[in-house]
């Protein structure tokens, strides 16, 4: 391993740790005691995507960021929810164990994904994939959106702080000397 300030040929290291899909290692030059992290991982067999017009392409990570990216432009997101998703969907590419997939199956993926993130994101990315044609086919999709949100409202699925049988049980007064 090459240093990455001197780039002296060797190195030693000093610790190792195992990550989520490989090994992380800190690292220090012989010659100038600097020290460094290296990640390894284990490189699975590629696999094909199989493209609408039926040309075959080799799986690039970077692309399908890329598009995932630019869904997700200028969206208020946590900070790595977007490489935590690539990274998802290749980890579930890959755990198929087919030497081809199809793109559409691909696309399919990261709209759950992005449904699941951000919906303007996911309209964003829905609208170039599906390819639609008219504002009527836009309108149906933000519209099943809209639906299936209102099916689950915020405040059910938060818990109550107390039971409503437990702010009975306190008298008023003292209730009043908290505040």
């Amino acid at each position: 391993m090459h240093c990455p300030y001197c780039h002296y040929h060797d190195s030693r290291v000093i610790d190792s740790r195992e990550v989520n899909d490989g090994i992380r290692r800190r690292r220090q030059c012989l010659n100038c005691r600097a020290r460094f992290t290296t990640y390894e991982r284990l490189q699975p067999a590629g696999f094909f995507v199989i493209k609408k017009d039926e040309r075959r392409e080799e799986f690039n990570k970077t692309k399908l960021l890329a598009g995932i990216r630019k869904a997700c432009e200028k969206r208020p997101l946590p900070t790595g929810a977007i490489d935590k998703l690539a990274d998802d969907i290749e980890a579930e590419l890959y755990q198929q164990g087919k030497a081809e997939i199809p793109s559409a199956a691909i696309g399919d993926m990261v709209m759950e994904g992005l449904k699941k993130l951000d919906y303007i994101a996911y309209i964003r990315f829905a609208s170039v994939y599906r390819d639609f044609t008219d504002i009527t086919a836009l309108k149906q999709a933000v519209d099943s959106l809209v639906t299936s949100e209102s099916r689950v409202s915020p405040a059910s699925a938060q818990l109550p702080l107390l039971p409503a049988s437990g702010l009975n049980a306190v008298p008023r007064e003292r209730r009043r000397n908290r505040r």
